[in-house]
């Protein structure tokens, strides 16, 4: 486990509480019924924004906090608990890579309105239903942008997008050469599909750029994932020392005990992947990569158990649209694969350390 300075357990506490108040899983559950095109409340992005979260991976002398990526993930995470509906991720992701980037334009054009959350930004980078950074088609021809990214999160309202082509990461704003084809997922959020027709585009860097950002982008992604897994335990722990079946609490059969002392100690070594690879990428280390597909390996399965376990131990009323049970199932299947699942990370995670 992390060790939190004393800004960072105040940012924890804070958004805690505001997700609590503001934004519980009732909200989401309104968001759901009016179906923003946005996939998310903008009043409630707004309130974030001004908290100083939106800025919380950008520099001081641009408007941010430059908390870093822990701090982010600490956000993240209480957000998660509660399914906050939010861009906060992927803005922050695609942030980081104008931060990282080669141009001083961009970073003045841009990361002051992202950081007031008056602009939404986002990657652009898989162009099929498995992440495969070695597979991108997209191609800039004399500034212009061209090809088609599938699944691209906040792509609905995204303001500006960072997108991948085949020698690097692009800058595209805006809606010339842009046509934006929404895809209505499990999870009831934004997830378009984006199609660049010639789009004027501003180079950010290279491939070794694009590697950094997704790993960043996974690595929060990770940390939304373990908000859920500890929100769907703890609601699932709650109920079961509350329920009275054969005239016992179902908390004192031994067998529901084990499960819940298994996803108990897999949720400890899940939070600890995924601080760790947000402490990775704070510090510069070399083993960014690794910790992250090691973060995101663990957290993908152990959400899925998590998650499949708190339906079943609610028993039917697990399975009702009334009970938030499913909205938490239905999310952790777009996160598990976003980014790459397990498997994927699995792999990538052997090679890398040379098998």
């Amino acid at each position: 486990m992390a060790v939190l300075n004393d800004e960072q357990t105040m940012l924890r506490d804070m958004v805690r509480e505001w997700s609590d108040n503001e934004s519980p899983v009732t909200a989401f559950r309104k968001m759901r019924a009016a179906a923003p095109s946005a996939g998310y409340d903008p009043a409630a992005w707004q309130a974030l924004s001004e908290m100083g979260v939106a800025g919380i991976v950008i520099p001081e002398a641009f408007g941010g906090t430059a908390f870093g990526y822990l701090s982010l993930g600490l956000v993240l995470e209480q957000l998660g608990r509660n399914l906050a509906a939010s861009p906060l991720a992927a803005t922050s992701a695609a942030a980081s890579a104008i931060v990282l980037g080669e141009s001083e334009a961009a970073k003045a054009e841009w990361l002051p309105r992202i950081a007031s959350g008056e602009v939404v930004a986002t990657l652009a980078v898989d162009e099929g239903p498995v992440h495969d950074p070695a597979k991108v088609a997209t191609k800039v021809v004399d500034g212009r942008l061209s090809g088609t990214k599938a699944f691209v999160a906040e792509g609905d309202s995204a303001g500006v997008f960072v997108v991948a082509a085949d020698d690097g990461l692009y800058l595209v704003s805006g809606d010339v050469g842009v046509t934006r084809s929404p895809r209505h997922m499990t999870d009831s959020r934004s997830h378009a599909q984006i199609t660049f027709a010639d789009a004027p585009a501003e180079r950010l860097g290279d491939t070794a750029l694009t590697a950094r950002v997704v790993d960043r982008a996974t690595a929060a992604v990770c940390a939304e994932m373990l908000g859920l897994a500890v929100q769907a335990f703890n609601t699932t722990n709650d109920y079961l020392k509350t329920r009275v079946q054969f005239g016992q609490v179902l908390s004192t059969f031994q067998a529901l005990q084990h499960r819940m002392a298994k996803m108990f100690t897999e949720l400890e070594l899940m939070r600890s992947a995924v601080e760790g690879a947000l402490e990775a990428i704070d510090a510069g280390r070399s083993d960014v990569d690794q910790a992250v597909s090691l973060a995101k390996a663990v957290a993908g399965d152990t959400l899925h158990l998590v998650s499949r376990e708190m339906i079943q131990l609610h028993g039917g009323i697990g399975m009702t649209d009334e009970h938030d049970a499913g909205f938490y199932i239905k999310r952790a299947r777009i996160l598990e694969t976003m980014w790459g699942n397990a498997a994927f990370h699995r792999e990538r995670f052997a090679r890398l350390n040379g098998y």
